[in-house]
């Protein structure tokens, strides 16, 4: 049953099968339920955009990730604040059904109109609103309060402006849930020597790197744009991540181009250029040395020794 506020979509027959249901919950609120099996493999691609503050839990199902974010679904939800996102590839898989429950909230409509002056300075809230920087995502895990405030706004027992009541109230709970896990996660973060402060740009810088594998920005770059000095971000992250920022870039490109040769729609040329390597033999020495194996033989489907 779709009331007023409601509005119902189709998905294009050559996709799949399934529906969405969209509404305005508030101004600048929105809420959509989406149900939808795929009936080939196929990609959703987004670019580089402006993104609002969001959750998503998926009560069935995965989205499938090979950057960015980790697969989403099977207990993983997602938890965004405002800012820039990067390139984003989401990857349906054939005759696997998927279901979600997305909000959305304009940031700026809940920065000025939704809290106090008091509330804006809280460390939590602040990470919501990055504005013309990368945005701050969360991938909490599902927990059973969550699971049944998704469940209880599918289901919704109310029609007309009481469902609209009855939803809004349901948005703002789950909002509530998520922000206390972030505040929760922040406090359990005590490293000596550190300020809280200089852990959350940090963590920013980690992100930067993650997004940016095959042009990273160099230390000093990487340094102001986090606004930390360059020696603090060296040592910084060497204390708070146990590596330094050089070897967990090294890392992370490595291990991408472990997947991507898995998948097997690339070449071992191919896949040192994504993940930013323009000298096969160096990429070849440091991929043996991580995985006890060569790119040509992981591309043939040998397991790592490491």
């Amino acid at each position: 049953m779709v009331d007023d506020f409601e509005e119902l979509a189709g998905v294009p027959a050559f996709l799949g099968r399934g529906y969405s249901r969209e509404m305005d919950l508030l101004p600048g609120v929105w809420l959509c339920f989406s149900e939808f099996e795929a009936s080939q493999n196929f990609s959703v691609k987004a670019p580089v955009h402006d993104h609002p503050i969001r959750i998503s839990i998926f009560p069935s199902g995965v989205l499938y990730f090979d950057e960015v974010h980790p697969n989403l679904g099977d207990g993983r939800s997602y938890f965004s604040g405002s800012g820039i996102s990067p390139t984003t590839a989401g990857m349906h898989r054939a005759g696997e059904r998927l279901t979600c429950v997305n909000i959305e909230i304009d940031p700026d409509l809940f920065h000025s109109s939704l809290l106090t002056e008091q509330q804006r300075e809280d460390d939590a809230l602040k990470q919501l609103f990055k504005v013309e920087e990368w945005k701050t995502s969360f991938y909490p895990v599902v927990t059973p309060q969550m699971q049944a405030i998704a469940q209880q706004m599918w289901d919704t027992p109310y029609r007309g402006v009481l469902k609209q009541v009855y939803l809004q109230a349901k948005v703002i709970e789950l909002l509530v849930i998520y922000l206390d896990l972030i505040a929760d996660s922040q406090k359990s973060i005590r490293v000596p020597g550190l300020k809280p402060d200089t852990i959350a740009r940090l963590y920013h810088a980690r992100e930067i790197l993650n997004h940016h594998l095959d042009n990273p920005p160099g230390m000093m770059e990487l340094a102001r744009e986090i606004g930390v000095s360059h020696s603090s971000l060296l040592r910084g992250f060497k204390q708070l991540f146990d590596t330094t920022a050089i070897g967990y870039l090294t890392q992370q490109r490595l291990h991408r181009a472990e997947q991507l040769l898995r998948q097997g729609n690339y070449t071992v040329t191919q896949a040192a250029e994504l993940v930013g390597y323009g000298h096969l033999g160096h990429f070849t020495a440091m991929f043996k040395r991580q995985f006890g194996i060569t790119p040509s033989e992981c591309l043939a489907g040998k397991k790592t020794m490491h």
